[in-house]
């Protein structure tokens, strides 16, 4: 990963690595490339994404796919742009904000970290409810568990070479677990088609949280900052780059159209209340597939958070610590700091997750168009100094200020009920 990647210096080649040859090269940013793909899209899909689409599709129904849909075209623009900026440059977004106006890239860091610190904290009560529903294990113990797991990745050299594999594996026994759930809820299809472009009613909270949550903060970033230490960066390497973020953009939107498909179906088949559960998406599992359904809920879900406590750690000590090979020990240092506040934070504040993931959803919904607003001002003004001379395409400029004006208009209409959040 970036410094904070617990892949060594000698094995992960950035920028400032000697390559022997072509073939070599290309062996050798093929895990990172990898990683940084199933990163993004295990970042968007983890437990706040799993509750936060359970809980407003039990609250929505169908209304909820115009959300779905909304995030998904948010997505695209956001990451086709992030990941082409950072990309070309080879700079973190801190790097570029600082580049841009002195103590911008700080700021941002600030927002990125604080709203990953809230998510993360998420991540491993996810955790505890994943290992609770699968193996039976108090929540708080499999929780913690599950983050100490997570800092041997930066700890030991030999896990941390097999990290970009795991995220692979784990992104596709969540995907290949959800469908199955999906399928066997049997949903209405067409009227969540329907909704998706003509919903009975416009939740802007619900749209802000699952933007929020499967592209804002932390997220935003993760693949990106990623894809750095795979060496593939410059305007030479642009068409690696745009193929890499098309595919995680793909994965995460496969992912977010079964999840809801899923929770849909039990939501129509009016079976039960989900919103009132302190767990729906397990819940959502139960029902549709018994308790072998709710057993798979709980492999998806610890899933799910591993691999977000991974990318939330990674990605925010990727913005605290320059992106140097000498300096991939103290990010390691400071990815595991950051997930040992974070697993404190669960323990002290118990194992009910639902409303701190829907807040921290809202909350990295409104650090989006901050840090967006940057990627496309570099793309706009700055291409022949940050962007090494690259002509940027005007339809991706023209999708990414479409993206910008929606992300902003979400932020300001979600502001005030976020705050709710908190209370409820």
């Amino acid at each position: 990963m970036s410094e904070h990647s617990p892949t060594p210096p000698a094995t992960t080649p950035g920028p400032t690595t000697n390559i022997d040859s072509p073939a070599d090269g290309v062996k050798k940013a093929k895990g990172p490339l990898l990683g940084a793909i199933f990163l993004m899209a295990t970042s968007a899909i983890g437990p706040g994404f799993l509750t936060q689409t359970a809980n407003f599709t039990a609250q929505l129904g169908a209304a909820f796919a115009f959300a779905i849909l909304a995030s998904i075209v948010i997505d695209i623009a956001v990451q086709l742009n992030v990941w082409r900026v950072i990309g070309i440059s080879g700079l973190r977004a801190s790097e570029l904000g600082n580049r841009v106006a002195p103590g911008l890239g700080w700021f941002l860091t600030l927002l990125v970290c604080v709203g990953g610190l809230v998510f993360n904290i998420g991540n491993i009560a996810g955790a505890g409810l994943g290992t609770n529903a699968f193996l039976g294990v108090d929540a708080k113990v499999g929780g913690t568990l599950t983050a100490g797991i997570a800092i041997a990745f930066f700890l030991i050299k030999r896990l941390g070479l097999a990290l970009d594999y795991l995220i692979v594996g784990l992104g596709v026994l969540m995907i290949g677990l959800t469908v199955y759930v999906a399928v066997v809820s049997q949903p209405p299809v067409g009227e969540a088609l329907r909704s998706s472009v003509l919903p009975d009613e416009y939740n802007w909270l619900a749209v802000t949280t699952l933007v929020g949550g499967t592209v804002g903060g932390y997220i935003t970033y993760a693949g990106a900052h990623r894809l750095l230490d795979s060496g593939q960066t410059g305007p030479e390497h642009v068409r690696q780059v745009s193929r890499s973020s098309v595919t995680g953009i793909i994965l995460t939107g496969i992912m977010r159209i079964v999840l809801f498909l899923a929770v849909l179906g039990v939501v129509a088949a009016g079976t039960s209340d989900l919103s009132g559960d302190a767990n729906p998406a397990g819940a959502a599992f139960r029902i549709a597939a018994g308790e072998v359904g709710f057993r798979f809920f709980g492999m998806v879900m610890w899933a799910a958070a591993l691999s977000s406590i991974i990318g939330a750690s990674y990605t925010s000590a990727s913005f605290l610590v320059s992106q140097r090979p000498d300096k991939r020990f103290t990010q390691n240092v400071v990815a595991i700091v950051f997930i040992v506040i974070s697993c404190a934070a669960f323990v002290a504040i118990g194992t009910a997750p639902k409303q701190l993931l829907v807040f921290a959803g809202a909350f990295n919904g409104l650090v989006l168009p901050v840090g967006f607003t940057l990627m496309l001002y570099v793309a706009l003004f700055r291409s022949k100094d940050l962007l090494k001379g690259y002509r940027y395409p005007k339809w991706l400029i023209t999708a990414g200020l479409f993206a910008l004006a929606i992300a902003w208009f979400l932020a300001v209409k979600a502001f005030q009920p976020m705050w709710a959040l908190l209370s409820a």
